[in-house]
């Protein structure tokens, strides 16, 4: 049995529905079970899962070895965060887990880091040779390039280590950008990308090291962070380019990046070490990454198959409602 333990599910009920969908069989078999957990019971996804388990907040002292309970008494054998803060958290601990007789299924602590820090990743893109929007934390390194053309309102305030969009905010004139950065110590200035934005889901194969699947998609419609309509492409130069990104981060496991076509110039935006909101996308168009987790933890590693999926796909999200 290969039995999965998806942490801060929140509403990601489609994620939940994948995993126990890959393990069952063609005859309705179970071939493992889904063990959800959240802080609020008013998580839907939870009530997807085979189990759930409310948990106390990340930065609880005791939460590790809460999680490592519920691993030994759901008998599990992989697990994963659908939050980034979660992420570094539990790679920190990858040894205890792995005592456990549990697979992290994603990124070392370095590689999780890098992504949570928004400055930092904008660092070494910048140094290896990526275009990505131009970043500061400096107000006055901002306003140097802001005299010299360099950058231009509006611009983007947000947290350094934001997540899901939020206390992100549009800025087009100086006024404002002082209000917003003296609201937190934490905030950063991003250059405002007039481009079409992109979301690729990308597996590296646990095993291998290799990039082994990439969906790509434009995001025509976002709400809250996530993307609300999109659709599938497929562009050989830009697979080339995020092949080589993962392999200069080192990421493994599942990640969510969001790309911007800037004039045909694709600039690296951020890199989520997580499934992304959109991933149903890649999932309904045939681009299974859970059968690609269930093979890495069962010793498999998976072959190189990107860009199977056909172009000019339209996801469609829609509301639903769950009464408890």
């Amino acid at each position: 049995m290969t039995n999965i333990l998806i942490l801060s599910v929140g509403t990601r009920n489609k994620i939940v529905q994948y995993f126990k969908k890959t393990l069952t069989d063609k005859n309705g078999k179970k071939l493992g079970r889904v063990i959800a957990t959240d802080m609020s019971e008013y998580a839907p996804a939870i009530y997807e899962a085979d189990a759930y388990h409310i948990v106390p907040k990340i930065t609880d002292p005791n939460y590790i070895n809460i999680i490592l309970n519920i691993c030994h008494q759901e008998e599990i054998t992989g697990i994963l965060s659908l939050i980034d803060p979660e992420l570094g958290l539990l790679a920190k601990h990858e040894d205890l887990f792995e005592q456990a007789g549990v697979q992290i299924i994603g990124s070392n602590e370095a590689a999780c880091n890098l992504a949570l820090d928004k400055m930092k990743m904008y660092e070494f893109l910048s140094k290896s040779g990526y275009l990505a929007a131009r970043s500061y934390i400096n107000k006055e390194a901002f306003i140097k390039d802001l005299d010299k053309g360099l950058v231009d309102y509006p611009v983007f305030v947000k947290p350094i280590e934001g997540s899901a969009s939020i206390a992100i905010n549009r800025v087009d004139d100086s006024r404002v950008l002082d209000v917003f950065l003296a609201s937190r110590d934490d905030m950063m200035i991003q250059e405002f990308l007039d481009g079409q934005e992109i979301g690729a889901d990308v597996y590296i194969d646990m095993i291998s090291g290799q990039v082994v699947s990439i969906f790509l998609k434009e995001k025509l419609v976002m709400r809250a962070g996530e993307t609300d309509k999109s659709r599938s492409f497929i562009d050989e130069k830009l697979f080339e380019l995020i092949t080589r990104l993962c392999r200069d981060a080192g990421f493994r496991g599942q990640i969510d990046i969001d790309i911007f076509n800037v004039n045909g110039q694709y600039y690296i935006s951020e890199v989520n070490p997580r499934f992304g909101g959109g991933y149903p996308h890649a999932y309904e168009c045939g681009v299974d990454h859970m059968q690609l987790i269930i093979n890495n933890l069962k010793g498999i590693a998976n072959p190189v198959r990107i860009g199977g999926y056909k172009e000019d796909v339209h996801m469609m999200k829609y509301n639903e409602v769950m009464l408890r």
